[in-house]
C-alpha cells in the first residue's frame, strides 16, 4: 500500500510522519505522535471522545484522515494547559465535578473550548445544544453544562 508523508503542526510543534491513506488521525495523534488526550470511542463519530480542533474547528478525529490534516494545525486536549497549569475550562471541570469516569472529557472540552470562542454570555440550552455531539454515560451533563457556564461568566468578566 503507497504511504504518504504528511506535515501537521500539533499544539504549536511541526511533526513530519508517513501515514498510509486510510490512517485515521486520531491513530496517527495517538499511536505515532504520542498524543493520547483523543480517545476512541464508537470509531463512527457519534460519542465525540476523539474532538480535536483542526485549523480553528472542532472535528471527530475518528472520521478524518491523516491525510486530509496535512499542512494543518492540530490542537488536542493536551494543548489546552499551560505548562501543567489547567485552563480555565479545565478548572472549571475540576471545580464542578464535570467529570466522573474521565473518557469524555477530552473531546467534551474541545468542543466546549471552541463553542467558548465566539460564544457570548450562552444560555444554558445553547451550551446543551453545543455539546449535543459528545456523549457522556456518567455525568448527566448537568455539571458539565455548569463548568462550561462558569467558564462563560468567568470570560465575561475578564472582558
Amino acid at each position: 500500500m503507497s504511504r504518504h508523508d504528511i506535515s501537521l503542526t500539533v499544539n504549536g510543534t511541526e511533526h513530519e510522519l508517513t501515514v498510509e491513506p486510510r490512517t485515521l488521525l486520531v491513530d496517527a495523534l495517538r499511536e505515532d505522535l504520542g498524543y493520547t488526550g483523543a480517545n476512541v470511542g464508537c470509531d463512527t463519530g457519534r460519542c465525540g471522545a476523539c474532538t480535536v480542533r483542526v485549523d480553528g474547528d472542532a472535528i471527530k478525529s475518528c472520521t478524518t484522515f491523516a491525510v486530509q490534516t496535512d499542512g494543518a494545525s492540530v490542537e488536542t486536549v493536551e494543548g489546552l494547559a499551560d505548562d501543567g497549569d489547567l485552563d480555565s475550562l479545565q478548572a472549571q471541570f475540576q471545580e464542578n465535578h464535570g467529570l466522573q469516569c474521565g473518557y469524555c472529557t477530552p473531546g467534551m472540552l474541545m468542543t466546549a473550548d471552541t463553542f467558548l470562542q465566539d460564544a457570548e454570555d450562552p444560555s444554558r440550552d445553547e451550551i446543551r445544544e453545543a455539546i449535543e455531539g459528545n456523549l457522556c454515560r456518567c455525568t448527566g451533563y448537568h455539571n458539565i453544562v455548569d463548568a462550561i457556564e462558569d467558564t462563560a461568566g468567568l470570560a465575561g468578566q475578564s472582558q
